[in-house]
């Protein structure tokens, strides 16, 4: 899931506050905390609040779209709404800011929300955690299921550096476990430390090149076929 953080509201209305009408979409997509159509709701009566105290009369009116960063659903969504104002304020993620200013590109779509990181829910604990950067070069294979590549601070790909204690990283202060030693862990307790001593060469960066594509519905099959038959 993508964890947001919500903008100040003081930086939102700076965005919008020389527009009349704004249509505020929320997002039932894979956003944590939820931004879908209460928190839109929320988001309007604040906005309006902050327009009286400046003199101005705010008209606004929160829908939600199930999934802001799918071009069909979010154009079927807003479109019917797009003519009747003048901004949209997306509580989605930075991808489905993007994609509404692709789909409705005579509206101009800002963002509430801040994009943190790609990662989980740990309810017992109360908080986000990053797992994954999506690099395109998984290792979750050779590490037990934990990335080294989210959890080491300094991305390292072939077992911990100097700056441990107990267990524990020196970047933070030492409040986070070392990516690298709770690998070993892990794959001592299955009996796979084979795998902690393979070398890993320098990360391409290719594979995570910006800006990245993949082709829908692609049969992966026939990838190495297409590449020989080119040669």
């Amino acid at each position: 899931m993508i964890i947001t953080e919500q903008k100040d509201i003081n930086d939102i209305y700076e965005m919008i506050k020389d527009y009349n009408k704004i249509l505020i979409a929320g997002c039932d997509g894979c956003c944590q905390p939820p931004r879908s159509i209460n928190e839109a709701k929320v988001l309007g009566q604040l906005l309006e609040l902050k327009a009286k105290t400046e003199g101005k009369d705010l008209k606004w009116r929160a829908i939600t779209v199930l999934r802001q960063c799918d071009d069909r659903i979010a154009a079927t969504t807003i479109r019917p709404f797009i003519e009747e104002y003048d901004a949209i304020v997306s509580l989605a993620c930075g991808l489905g800011v993007v994609m509404l200013n692709k789909v409705a590109e005579n509206i101009i779509t800002y963002p509430a929300q801040n994009s943190m990181f790609g990662g989980v829910q740990n309810a017992g604990d109360n908080y986000f955690i990053q797992y994954c950067e999506t690099c395109g070069s998984c290792l979750l294979g050779e590490t037990g299921g934990i990335c080294p590549i989210a959890g080491c601070a300094k991305h390292l790909k072939n077992g911990p550096c100097g700056g441990t204690v107990d267990g524990m990283c020196e970047v933070g202060g030492y409040t986070h476990p070392c990516a690298w030693i709770e690998i070993y862990k892990r794959l001592k307790k299955f009996n796979r430390l084979d795998l902690f001593t393979l070398y890993r060469p320098a990360r391409d960066y290719r594979s995570s090149t910006s800006p990245a594509y993949i082709p829908i519905n692609k049969d992966y099959t026939n990838i190495k076929e297409e590449k020989e038959e080119k040669k």
